[in-house]
């Protein structure tokens, strides 16, 4: 089932959009290797939902993969041939804010080139183009 929050404080939202780079969530925290976004966009519950999918099926239980976006924001549509007016739409979808440089998901636990493989997989479900990265170590 696809990730959504439990509650929210207000049931629709507005739609703002902000091209900036990320300044927070852009290193890999928890695992070892991890997949960054490159372009900002809106994940949706579901996209998010079929990388984590293809990530499990291909590590067959090994290693850990963790979700370091969550979709909050709630997205409204309309249905098609409506007429204008009568109110903002039902929500439709969550989707998780994604800025340029978000780390998307991150895997711990399995060598480097099992790591890459999987993130490759997770990066074709992925609505926008996204790159392979390890943790940097700081002295």
């Amino acid at each position: 089932m696809p990730r959504m929050p439990k509650r929210v404080k207000f049931r629709k939202e507005m739609r703002r959009v902000r091209e900036r780079k990320a300044t927070k969530g852009n290193f890999v925290a928890y695992g070892e290797y991890g997949l960054q976004a490159l372009e900002g966009c809106w994940l949706t519950a579901r996209q998010i939902e079929a990388g984590r999918i293809a990530a499990q099926h291909f590590l067959k239980r090994q290693g850990k993969v963790y979700i370091r976006v969550f979709p909050d924001k709630p997205v409204s549509k309309k249905p098609l041939e409506q007429r204008m007016g009568k109110g903002k739409a039902d929500v439709d979808y969550w989707a998780a804010r994604v800025k340029p440089g978000t780390m998307l998901f991150e895997i711990a636990g399995v060598p480097e080139d099992i790591a890459k493989r999987t993130l490759v997989r997770i990066a074709m479900k992925m609505p926008v183009r996204c790159r392979f990265v390890g943790r940097r170590l700081h002295v």
